[in-house]
C-alpha cells in the first residue's frame, strides 16, 4: 500500500499544480487589467508618450517607479 502512495504521489501533486495553475491565469490577468486601467488614468504625459513610443511594458515599469516614489514621500516623517 505504501509503494503505491509513492509511486502515485508524483502524479497526484503534479495534477494538483496544474489544476492551481488553471486557477490563477483569470486572477493574474484581471490584476494587470486593472493595473492598465490604473496607469492609463493616472499616467504623466511623459509616461503616455513612453507607452506609444516603447510599448506597454516599459511604461508600465515606469508608472510604478513613480507611484512607489510618490507612496515612500507620503510614508517618511516629517
Amino acid at each position: 500500500m505504501i509503494g503505491l502512495l509513492v509511486i502515485l504521489f508524483p502524479f497526484v501533486l503534479l495534477a494538483f499544480v496544474l489544476l492551481m495553475e488553471r486557477l490563477e491565469e483569470p486572477l493574474t490577468r484581471a490584476a494587470s487589467e486593472r493595473e492598465f486601467e490604473h496607469f492609463l488614468d493616472d499616467a504623466s504625459p511623459e509616461e503616455l508618450e513612453t507607452f506609444v513610443r516603447e510599448g506597454s511594458d516599459s511604461a508600465l515599469s515606469r508608472f510604478s517607479r513613480r507611484v512607489g516614489l510618490v507612496r515612500l514621500r507620503r510614508n517618511r516623517p516629517s
